[in-house]
């Protein structure tokens, strides 16, 4: 597979509403963001490092204050509801959990260990959850073969596979999933980005992904959204982005149809024909 599923509904799951985010008080991060998520999609948020995708996804996970930030503007409403003021405890019983960037496994326990903690809010029995550490494993195999083994010495995909993995244990109807290409080979980057479209297509989990490698994601998700400078400076669906002469050039590195090789560029500078 190598375009986006199309189980996209007409309903909104998420609706992001012009959010400002300053951390320690001082420093303004997020400069009025606003987006929309539609249920059973995949949605990538988009941009340079230090565009504002990780603050966003943390705003709307509720992980700002562990950082001394504040959503001081704008409201984050999860199907209809105001969710900006409650913990990220409380998040993921609504059914939003967030993969962090980095993965963060629990180095020192199993893989299953780290699986099983994914299911700690959950109150419908050990069948239950045994049911879905299976499905778990349905989808990323390799996990099954190294479930008695330390997280923390296992290999930066399979992390990557227990951070997704430990998120789907918390039965989530949305997950936000942070540059989960970081680090790792193509060849992983694509299975891990196969089994996103699976989990959405097959399972209906809702994707908001930040994500630096702007061709995958344009590959597999619905719509885009693309950040600079804390501000959205550009949206469509990801059909429309991947023929876009600015995406094109400044993001897919394509320019009227020839790639181009930025060291041969002395000098090359943004037009950025969308801030004008």
């Amino acid at each position: 597979m190598t375009e986006a599923a199309t189980l996209t509904s007409n309903k909104t799951l998420l609706s992001v509403n012009n959010i400002e985010v300053i951390y320690d008080h001082v420093i303004l991060v997020l400069k009025g963001v606003s987006l929309e998520v539609p249920e059973q999609g995949i949605v990538a948020l988009l941009g340079a490092n230090g565009a504002g995708k990780t603050t966003t996804l943390k705003a709307i996970s509720n992980l700002l204050r562990a950082e001394r930030g504040d959503i001081t503007k704008g409201s984050i409403e999860f199907e209809g509801k105001r969710i900006d003021t409650l913990t990220s405890a409380q998040l993921v019983q609504q059914g939003v959990i967030q993969v962090m960037e980095g993965r963060h496994c629990f180095e020192h326990l199993t893989v299953e260990e780290n699986l099983l903690t994914g299911a700690y809010t959950r109150r419908d029995g050990n069948a239950a959850i045994n049911r879905d550490l299976e499905l778990v494993y349905s989808y990323f195999p390799r996990l099954k073969k190294r479930n008695r083994a330390q997280a923390g010495y296992t290999s930066g995909g399979e992390q990557q596979m227990v951070a997704i993995g430990r998120a789907l244990m918390s039965r989530p109807k949305m997950i936000l999933l942070d540059e989960p290409s970081m680090g790792l080979a193509p060849q992983l980057v694509e299975e891990i980005f196969e089994n996103v479209a699976r989990l959405n297509r097959d399972e209906g989990v809702t994707f908001l992904l930040a994500e630096q490698n702007t061709n995958i994601a344009l590959r597999y998700a619905n719509h885009g959204y693309i950040l600079e400078n804390g501000r959205v400076v550009l949206d469509g669906s990801a059909a429309e982005l991947r023929e876009n002469t600015d995406v094109k050039e400044f993001y897919l590195g394509i320019s009227e149809g020839q790639r181009i090789n930025f060291r041969d560029v002395k000098h090359y500078r943004r037009r950025k024909r969308w801030l004008t």
